[in-house]
């Protein structure tokens, strides 16, 4: 077992969002991501099966995805997506999201 505290470990940085890797093995990966507003993790997609979950932790925004999509995201809502479907992050607050991928890329 192993145990962190996102809130204390993940900072925030007006330059670029912020990245932190919680858990890694051959099972699943595990992302905090920590964006101001207007920072996003642009859109993209991998050529891998799979699936993974884009959870809201704290902070407003909206997913991402594929010719121009664009969905709500607030504390709370969680995304549900195959790896392969274009997934992407943009912040209007501060945002704090957790990633998992299942097989980690």
């Amino acid at each position: 077992m192993k145990k962190m505290n996102l809130f204390d470990e993940g900072g925030f940085s007006a330059k670029a969002f912020k990245k932190l890797l919680v858990h890694d093995s051959e099972n699943f990966r595990i992302i905090n991501f920590n964006f101001e507003p207007g920072q996003e993790l642009p859109v993209h997609s991998h050529d891998l099966d799979g699936e993974l979950s884009i959870t809201v932790l704290e902070g407003e925004g909206e997913f991402l995805g594929e010719n121009g999509a664009v969905l709500p995201a607030r504390t709370g809502d969680v995304l549900v997506s195959r790896i392969r479907d274009p997934h992407g992050v943009r912040a209007a607050s501060r945002m704090r999201v957790l990633v998992t991928i299942a097989p980690p890329l």
